[in-house]
């Protein structure tokens, strides 16, 4: 018997290829994912692995939150701190709460990051190319390097980009950093 979540999912699939003009063969060069695949997939007769789901959003040029978001029926307007998702990295030292998670029905997608001190965290590339982002300092120090250019940043200053290529933040030693970075996603 096939799952609820696997039916929206085959039919969330199908309604991206279709509104990009894509054939299985284009969506298929464009993934990495066979035609094969792709077509028991939109068929919903097998469920994706998260790398298959990765590689499908980073054809369709949206994060993985976001694509999963694509598949719910509505959105909570009031998410209580305590049903917040948390993340912690502990190569990085980088926590994430996930204030306000991505839906179908918004466009953006709040979290609310912590660095501990003498942290660098690079990211190389970009889940969305040219997504648009606002970060917020709240406490603490940070210099955050983009495309060539250097920001140092303290409490209350705003940085806004849209993400190209890689993207590191680097906090001091003895100083961490608590933000705010809102995506929005067009």
């Amino acid at each position: 018997m096939k799952s609820d979540l696997t039916v929206r999912l085959a039919g969330r699939l199908s309604e991206l290829r279709a509104a990009r003009g894509w054939t299985l063969d284009q969506l298929s060069n464009a993934s990495g994912v066979s035609r094969a695949a792709l077509s028991r997939l939109e068929n919903a007769e097998v469920s994706p692995s998260a790398d298959v789901l990765s590689r499908l959003a980073v054809a369709h040029d949206m994060t993985l939150s976001r694509l999963f978001s694509l598949i719910e029926d509505g959105y909570a307007a009031h998410i209580r701190r305590d049903d917040q998702a948390v993340w912690r990295d502990g190569e990085t030292g980088l926590a994430k709460r996930i204030v306000s998670p991505a839906t179908a029905a918004l466009a953006g997608e709040v979290l609310e990051c912590r660095m501990t001190p003498n942290t660098e965290m690079i990211q190389d590339a970009p889940e969305v190319i040219g997504q648009e982002h606002h970060l917020i300092m709240l406490t603490g120090y940070m210099r955050v390097e983009l495309e060539g250019d250097a920001y140092q940043l303290g409490p209350g200053d705003a940085l806004r980009y849209r993400e190209h290529g890689e993207v590191k933040f680097l906090t001091a030693k003895g100083q961490g950093a608590k933000f705010y970075l809102c995506s929005v996603t067009a």
